[in-house]
């Protein structure tokens, strides 16, 4: 394990190296500025995505937002993992994006302490994210990777859940080889034997399956007790700047739900689309997560209300717990703190 001076230092040069690419984009406009700043120019909306089945893939693919906020440039910039877009926070990169809930909880702590809000949730993790072991090499449990090399990206919610397995199987995280690769990098790996299992998400998953035994899902972690999600997270400064089109962005991610929920078929079309495979393929992961109803988010189980935060916070605080009980940030914050990045401002009318 790096010593917490390095690590600060990889995550200051990852981020001048993110702000400067993005940079040279055009993509770092000061979007979280006053509306109309910058001499009549468009403002910008910077979100970031990743290539997993999910509402966020239905309203790219559809163009809701551009629709409802034609006022607005709005740039989709593909990442491959919860780090990553830390890491565009912390250079001030982004304004809105997807990611799991054990990267926000890591960004909510020290020392990153993120300025972000929680302003949805896409999903809970089901049987769409999963620790698989590769045929031939004599794994059958959790138990048997011990002395074995195990992928998963780190800092993001499989790996989270990778070692809530291994804690819940009573397999010490040094038993074991656990390696940080991003989803395309594992399914190289897998192919040339590099690696003997991995924890990853769709669709990276469904092709590690076709040679692999599925020896845990986050869907069995989360009933006992240790849920992942993934969420929806605005920059506070954007969220204070813009509340607008804060507002846009949850009612086309509202309606994404409702898709999944009464349409599958077109809900897979647009997913498919988006990751280049068949609807019916895509129809496929999604049935493997679990997509909440947009009524819901507001309720105390999840996001809340204002005044009234929902539990969804002292999910978070759990994760941090146990992200400090591995060593992996160097403060868990209080229940307070993370209260307060919840954005709960206009639900639940925001959502209808």
């Amino acid at each position: 394990m790096a010593r917490p001076g390095l690590r600060r230092l990889l995550l200051l040069t990852a981020a001048a190296a993110t702000a400067a690419v993005l940079a040279a984009c055009g993509d770092g406009a000061a979007s979280a500025g006053p509306s109309g700043a910058g001499g009549g120019a468009a403002k910008t909306i910077r979100i970031a995505y990743q290539a997993f089945p999910s509402g966020d893939l239905v309203v790219k693919n559809k163009g809701w937002l551009e629709g409802a906020l034609p006022g607005y440039r709005i740039t989709w910039t593909k990442f491959d993992s919860g780090a990553s877009i830390n890491t565009a926070f912390v250079a001030k990169a982004v304004d809105i994006a997807a990611i799991g809930s054990s990267p926000v909880a890591r960004g909510l702590s020290a020392p990153l302490n993120i300025p972000y809000q929680v302003a949805f949730v896409l999903d809970v993790a089901g049987d769409n994210e999963a620790l698989v072991a590769r045929d031939g090499t004599g794994i059958s449990s959790i138990a048997d990777l011990r002395g074995k090399k195990v992928a998963s990206p780190f800092a993001s919610t499989s790996h989270y859940s990778l070692l809530a397995a291994l804690a819940r199987a009573n397999v010490p995280e040094s038993a074991l080889t656990i390696v940080d690769l991003e989803p395309q990098d594992i399914l190289a790996a897998w192919a040339r034997g590099d690696i003997d299992a991995a924890y990853v998400w769709l669709p990276a998953l469904d092709t590690l399956k076709k040679n692999g035994k599925v020896l845990v899902s986050s869907r069995e972690l989360a009933t006992a007790g240790k849920p992942t999600l993934d969420l929806g997270v605005v920059s506070t400064a954007f969220a204070e700047a813009h509340p607008d089109a804060v507002d846009a962005w949850r009612k086309a991610e509202a309606r994404a739900l409702t898709l999944i929920r009464t349409d599958r078929q077109a809900a897979a079309a647009a997913v498919g689309a988006e990751l280049n495979i068949s609807p019916a393929d895509a129809g496929n992961q999604l049935s493997q997560g679990v997509f909440l109803d947009p009524a819901e988010l507001s309720s105390p189980e999840w996001l809340g209300t204002p005044g009234k935060v929902g539990g969804l916070a002292g999910d978070l605080v759990s994760a941090a717990e146990f992200l400090k009980g591995q060593q992996k940030i160097d403060a868990v914050p209080d229940l307070a703190t993370v209260q307060k990045a919840i954005y709960t401002k206009g639900l639940p009318d925001a959502l209808s």
